[in-house]
């Protein structure tokens, strides 16, 4: 059976039908999300017995999820996570929640799910022992139903153990790390993840969607649902619907199907990340049993050696990219909402149009963010196989888990419209085994097995960041293996292109990770060849772990690889475009310049290195620059100047004195150097086209340090307990300029509903604790994070440091 519902436009009708399809009311019965956020008891350390319902938490921590146990712990050289883990101890801990299981709840499924938890938690109800999941970054499941207390409290309880170190290659945080939701069902039902809706069809005037409904039965007798699915619009209209009734056997799932047209589409593209929603009901007879809604883009996805990658039909799009992962700085692994749409925000306020997951599944919350604010996502799910980097790494359990992890990557994820590709795996170290080439193609056949997609249009492109053999071995031993991809990521290879474009030329290629230093050369690589997409910076923004990549030496000081001896009291990676506080470095414009992706004329000036010396640099690290032009004590000193412009040349000037001329077209990679001897006051750098000034961008010398400025990003806040608000902490003049040099200790303090969850600088090699109260700033700047309570009223910042005296700034909390 199949219906199908007009076109419907005018407000009366689209009224009636969206009060019939779309309003959460009208399923206040058929499906309950439940978060169980709030109000958990933890405790770092082993303790016997604590799954028990009358164990009695006495001097257990009050903690809300979502919780990371380690970022609050000091770091510590001899912490077996080591400089992968940043130092941060790990362990095992101990949670517990209790809740209410209402009355009515008498007859339904009653299921908990853990977004994520890092990592081996087994979970107990009432004393009952649940299950075990091993993975840190997939969600998981367990049916309370046989165990629940209705009318009664339940005991929930999860061990956490990552205690086997070294696990990872960076920071993975410990705890219950993402939200924990009960889900309580009719016993008919829309499985888990159990709505895909696939384009098939996508043309600007009218687009094909397949829409596939999975529906459980866990009675014991066989059932007859009726499901309907109605398309509403991102402007909030219902459109057009179809439907069909399944028999259902007891204790089975059916799927079936239907293709849904949608006249003159709203394309989801990165500038117009326009979503729509499917809402999906399961009728038994007269009863309405479940609602489901999806959120979904119209968009397509297409790569051709010829012409590159396309969203929409024949228009190139290169695909700027960052690698991130998944920590949010001073808050650690925790994946707060408001944490995870900023980390988003930042990357499309520095350019990006699309984010590498390094290495493993982000949260839901940050895919939502990259659908709703128009961020392309490679979404990747291993760093590697079954060949360890670490004694406790991955490899432990990838034969148990990996279909499993796969799976659930897939079937989550399908239907974000942000994800663009699948990445199954990064650096594996069997890369060039024959067995590769058949654990690649079992991947990518798993991954095309649960993605719809037209049979002339295989939109499930499937991936995996590569790198070579090292100097003896023979990179084109890898093209089996790239054979099995769509799409082949080069993590620092991408010079190889050409070479590989002649070799197989249906090859389509992008830089998977690349390095800072080569933003230029990976832009030439994808503006000159259709058949390389894009690239993908290592790294986005800074982060966690790996302590020391991206470190720049004093030039007494010989640089080592980060992998190489301790790093300590490095707790982090500093080759991020971005720093762990949100400020974008001058690489980041650089590279926005070099990209064309709407700055057009930056200058920054090279930290002078200690006795006149050159700077040392790793791997990963360029010269420390910064927009500056403060540098009291090298009065008279030659100060390297760079100036990133995209027009024909570039005039600088200092207090008005003209110092030198140069281009900056394509051959001179859109920078010019200046050699300038400082002397206090304004440098001036214009830009030119023709020979007349379109552009200028001043770099002032600020005065002796005057205060604390407080700005928060937003003045308002949610009272609902979980919302955060960002603080930007500067130390400035009296005329608002940031003093780049102030390393002052501020103190922080806090009235009203919110409490301060995190402060954080981007001094990698801080000792403090991230929920320290009192912080030095780094480089003038530091951040704040707080945490709203589920309480109205003001929140009251403040601030003190010594010869700065107090600063305040107030967020107002409520219900907006």
């Amino acid at each position: 059976m199949t219906m199908r519902f007009p076109d419907i436009r005018s407000h009366a009708a689209a009224a009636a039908v969206f009060l019939l399809f779309a309003a959460p009311e009208a399923s206040a019965l058929a499906r309950e999300r439940v978060p169980l956020d709030r109000g958990w008891h933890f405790h770092h350390g082993d303790v016997d017995g604590a799954e028990a319902p009358a164990f009695e938490p006495r001097g257990w921590e009050t903690v809300h999820l979502p919780h990371d146990w380690s970022i609050g712990l000091a770091t510590d050289p001899d912490a077996p996570s080591a400089g992968g883990g940043g130092y941060f101890p790990t362990g095992t801990g101990w949670y517990r929640h209790e809740f209410e299981a209402p009355a009515h709840w008498v007859g339904r499924r009653i299921e908990v799910e853990f977004e994520g938890v890092y990592r081996n938690a087994t979970v107990w109800i009432n004393g009952e022992r649940l299950g075990k999941h091993p993975s840190g970054y997939t969600p998981f499941r367990f049916d309370l139903t046989p165990h629940i207390h209705l009318g009664e409290t339940n005991h929930l309880a999860a061990r956490v153990d990552n205690e086997p170190q070294p696990h990872s290659r960076w920071y993975t945080g410990s705890g219950i790390y993402r939200p924990v939701w009960l889900h309580v069902t009719h016993p008919v039902h829309v499985a888990p993840y159990g709505v895909e809706v696939a384009p098939w069809d996508i043309y600007p005037e009218t687009a094909t969607m397949w829409v596939k409904v999975e529906v459980r039965n866990t009675t014991d007798t066989a059932q007859t649902a009726r499901v309907e699915t109605v398309f509403i619009d991102p402007e909030h209209f219902p459109r057009q619907s179809a439907g069909f009734e399944v028999e259902i056997p007891p204790g089975e799932t059916v799927m079936d199907s239907r293709k849904i047209p949608i006249a003159r589409p709203d394309l989801w593209s990165p500038d117009n990340p326009a979503l729509y929603r499917a809402v999906t009901r399961v009728w038994v007879g007269d009863l309405m049993t479940d609602r489901v809604e999806t959120t979904f883009g119209v968009r397509d996805v297409r790569v051709r050696p010829e012409f590159g990658f396309e969203l929409i039909r024949d228009q190139r799009l290169h695909l700027f990219g960052g690698n991130v992962h998944h920590d949010n700085g001073p808050l650690g692994a925790a994946a707060h909402s408001a944490a995870e749409e900023r980390k988003v925000r930042l990357l499309k306020t520095a350019g990006f149009n699309a984010v590498r997951t390094a290495h493993n599944l982000p949260s839901t919350a940050f895919l939502e963010a990259c659908d709703r604010l128009g961020l392309m996502v490679i979404n990747e799910v291993f760093d590697g196989w079954r060949a360890k980097k670490l004694p406790h790494d991955y490899g432990e359990i990838f034969d148990d888990w990996w279909e499993y992890d796969l799976d659930m990557m897939v079937r989550r994820d399908r239907n974000h419209a942000s994800v663009v590709m699948w990445s199954i795996g990064n650096e594996m170290y069997e890369r060039a085994a024959p067995r590769a080439v058949d654990m690649a193609e079992a991947m990518v056949e798993r991954v095309r097995s649960f993605v719809t997609a037209h049979p002339n249009n295989p939109v499930r492109l499937a991936t995996a960041g590569v790198n070579g053999l090292g100097d003896t071995g023979d990179w084109s031993r890898l093209d089996p293996l790239f054979a099995t991809l769509d799409v082949a990521g080069y993590n620092y290879e991408l010079h190889r292109h050409a070479e590989d474009h002649e070799r197989v030329p249906g090859r389509i290629i992008y830089g998977s990770e690349s390095y800072q230093k080569d933003a230029f050369a990976s832009w030439a690589a994808t503006h000159d060849h259709p058949y390389v997409i894009g690239d993908f910076v290592w790294s986005a923004i800074d982060y966690l772990g790996e302590a020391g990549i991206g470190r720049v030496f004093p030039p007494d000081e010989e640089p080592y690889a980060h992998w190489e001896g301790s790093h300590y009291p490095w707790h982090g990676a500093a080759c991020g475009d971005i720093d762990i506080t949100g400020y974008r470095k001058p690489v980041s414009h650089y590279r926005n310049i070099v990209w064309e992706r709407g700055e057009t004329l930056y200058a920054a000036v090279e930290k002078p290195a200690p006795d006149g010396g050159s700077w040392n640099l790793s791997q990963w690290a360029v010269p420390p620059m910064r927009a500056d032009w403060t540098w009291p004590g090298h009065e008279g000193e030659p100060l390297r100047v760079e100036v990133y412009s995209r027009h024909e040349a570039v005039r600088l000037y200092l207090n008005g004195r003209r110092v030198g001329e140069a281009p900056t077209t394509r051959a001179e990679e859109f920078k010019a150097v200046f050699s300038v001897p400082y002397r206090p006051g304004e440098l001036k750098a214009v830009g030119l086209r023709g020979g007349e000034a379109v552009e200028t961008f001043v770099l002032e010398t600020a005065g002796e340090p005057a205060r604390i400025a407080l700005q928060p990003e937003r003045a308002r806040i949610a009272a609902d307990g979980n919302d955060l608000v960002f603080v930007v902490v500067e130390i400035v003049d009296d005329e608002d300029r940031r003093l780049y040099g102030a390393d002052d200790s501020v103190t922080y303090s806090l009235t009203g509903p919110g409490e301060i969850v995190a402060v954080g600088s981007a001094d990698l090699t801080s000792r403090k604790s991230y929920q320290a109260t009192t912080r030095r700033v780094h480089g003038g700047r530091a951040l704040v994070v707080i945490r709203s309570l589920p309480e109205t009223g003001g929140i009251d910042l403040k601030a003190r440091a010594p010869g700065l005296g107090e600063s305040s700034v107030s967020i107002e909390s409520g219900h907006f």
